[in-house]
């Protein structure tokens, strides 16, 4: 079975929306980049390496797609792994190695499958999807000092009560803590002092 690991610049009010750039026409977009330093490019880096099977949802997809066959340098061997697109438009595109998914099914199909761990990056809608249906095996989320109040979360309505693991975790000089949970369970209730 395959491993579904779920990568997200947030903040701590859990939005996601519009990290790196003004897309979207978000009030905040960019919201990232005030943050952005050496300690977090590396942390970044290690998260992507080695490169693995990706599964994006299609507006994240289609950003990738215009930018990265291109621009392979910024993020190694992303040309070359299998892109697996969740899509109900979609069905085709130039760039090697994309796979379109219709359902959640599908999405279960491919974790049931042999190969290497799949990682998600941006793709909220699909992260959220992934989340209601417990297919999220790992969380590598890069915390930001900020709240923004508004904004796609990541972690929305629909998602799952489920418990996680810390497994490491540190602090960047600018104050983005970077964790990698992995999942845990259940979640267990008890009484504090008892």
């Amino acid at each position: 079975m395959r491993k579904i690991i779920v990568g997200s610049y947030i903040t701590l009010d859990g939005v996601m929306q519009a990290a790196g750039g003004p897309e979207e026409g978000f009030k905040h977009g960019g919201w990232s980049a005030p943050y952005y330093d050496e300690a977090l490019d590396k942390i970044a880096e290690k998260q992507k390496q080695p490169a693995k099977d990706i599964l994006l949802g299609r507006k994240t997809f289609e950003i990738f797609a215009s930018f990265f066959p291109d621009h392979e340098d910024i993020w190694p061997g992303i040309n070359d792994v299998t892109k697996y697109v969740m899509s109900s438009t979609l069905e085709k595109s130039d760039w090697k190695n994309s796979v379109f998914l219709k359902t959640v099914d599908d999405i279960k199909k491919l974790k049931n499958s042999e190969g290497s761990d799949i990682q998600v990056h941006g793709s909220g809608n699909l992260m959220q999807t992934l989340l209601k249906h417990d297919l999220v095996d790992e969380l590598w989320l890069l915390i930001h000092p900020l709240t923004l109040g508004s904004g796609n979360k990541l972690f929305a309505d629909g998602t799952i009560p489920a418990a996680f693991t810390l497994v490491e975790s540190t602090a960047t000089p600018g104050g983005v803590i970077a964790a990698h949970y992995k999942r845990a369970g259940e979640v267990e209730t008890g009484n504090m002092g008892n």
